[in-house]
């Protein structure tokens, strides 16, 4: 599929899901096949147009995601310009809009899903964007805010009228947050009304289920399915060239786990972070550079917990490992743990 200029080989995208799709996980996906596009956390437009060093870390990517899109949140459209201008500048093949978080401390600020609940806004955002960029700007949305303004169709014709290139619905509202059902009849409906790409989004955690989908639309972003099964994408392109689904062993799934943690040990620019998260009964008595490592080492075995929440689904005994891994307190324990896990049992 096509995104304005962007050629997509695959219409199976990695979904932005915040403190989960970093720029490591999103590259082993990319490993594993059948993503055709991967996209950032969502990013403060604020931040971006003040230079703030952590911002700009939930920005970065490597070539080997490409193609790659940057999401950034903002209610300002001038600022949310500026921010489309600095991911242009940073060589991101398309910008998206964050229209459909429903976290309150998002939408609160004009930001996120509440912009849904000012369409002629909103509009105007996406315009102001897509004048000042080059590349696509492209726009994700919800059902609405709530079921008495599931206002997402008439809001999508004004995204394609504001020069969007591309939009993407979640079938749930703002209000549903992520109980519930996604409405792919409403999505649907959207996709039959637009002449630019319509995407979906929701409740697709099988291969099959992605397939399924894409009867309604021309593309599918996947979540927490992709959390739960890495290989979910690599599974639905399988299918959709005819092949039977690939098996995927607990050794593949444990190996995976360990190369996130090597990715993660090899990222930059969290020695800020790491300081943040520092715990220990005598800090005084590192020195720096012990600090950096021993904040590091807590950075990678929290991303690590909270990825076991989502990927430890489904496995016999997934709470225990969750116990386990969430007790840990060095990355030697949190490999041995996840070796003793996946590598000592045979797959089912």
């Amino acid at each position: 599929m096509r995104i304005g200029s962007v050629e997509l080989s695959s219409p199976f995208i990695i979904a932005p899901m915040a403190g989960m799709t970093d720029s490591a996980f999103r590259r082993l996906v990319k490993r594993h096949g059948g993503c055709g596009l991967v996209v950032t956390e969502m990013v403060s437009s604020e931040g971006l147009v003040r230079g703030i060093d952590r911002t700009l870390e939930y920005a970065e990517y490597t070539e080997e995601e490409r193609p790659v899109s940057i999401q950034i949140f903002g209610g300002d459209p001038e600022k949310m310009a500026a921010a489309a201008q600095i991911v242009e500048g940073m060589g991101a093949d398309i910008v998206d809009v964050n229209m459909g978080c429903p976290v309150p401390k998002i939408a609160k600020h004009n930001a996120g899903c509440s912009l849904m609940r000012e369409p002629q806004h909103a509009a105007t955002v996406i315009s102001a964007m897509a004048k000042a960029v080059r590349i696509p700007v492209t726009v994700k949305m919800r059902a609405g805010w709530n079921d008495r303004s599931r206002n997402a169709p008439d809001l999508a014709r004004m995204a394609q009228d504001a020069g969007a290139s591309a939009v993407t619905i979640h079938g749930r509202t703002a209000e549903q947050s992520y109980s519930g059902s996604a409405d792919w009849d409403l999505v649907a409906s959207v996709a039959e009304s637009l002449s630019i790409p319509v995407l979906g989004s929701g409740d697709c955690v099988e291969p099959e289920q992605i397939i399924d989908r894409m009867q309604y639309v021309g593309g599918v972003l996947v979540g927490r399915g992709v959390l739960r099964n890495p290989w979910i994408l690599a599974q639905a392109m399988d299918i959709a060239n005819g092949r039977a689904p690939r098996e995927v062993t607990m050794s593949e799934r444990g190996q995976f786990l360990l190369d996130y943690i090597d990715l993660l040990l090899n990222e930059r620019g969290n020695e800020t972070d790491g300081f943040r998260h520092f715990l220990s009964p005598e800090p005084w008595a590192l020195s720096p550079s012990e600090r950096v490592a021993r904040g590091r080492e807590r950075w990678v075995i929290n991303k690590v917990r909270a990825l076991c929440t989502w990927y430890s689904k489904g496995f016999d005994c997934g709470s225990h490992l969750r116990i386990r891994v969430n007790s840990t307190t060095t990355i030697q324990e949190l490999r041995d743990i996840i070796e003793e896990f996946f590598f000592s049992v045979p797959s089912p």
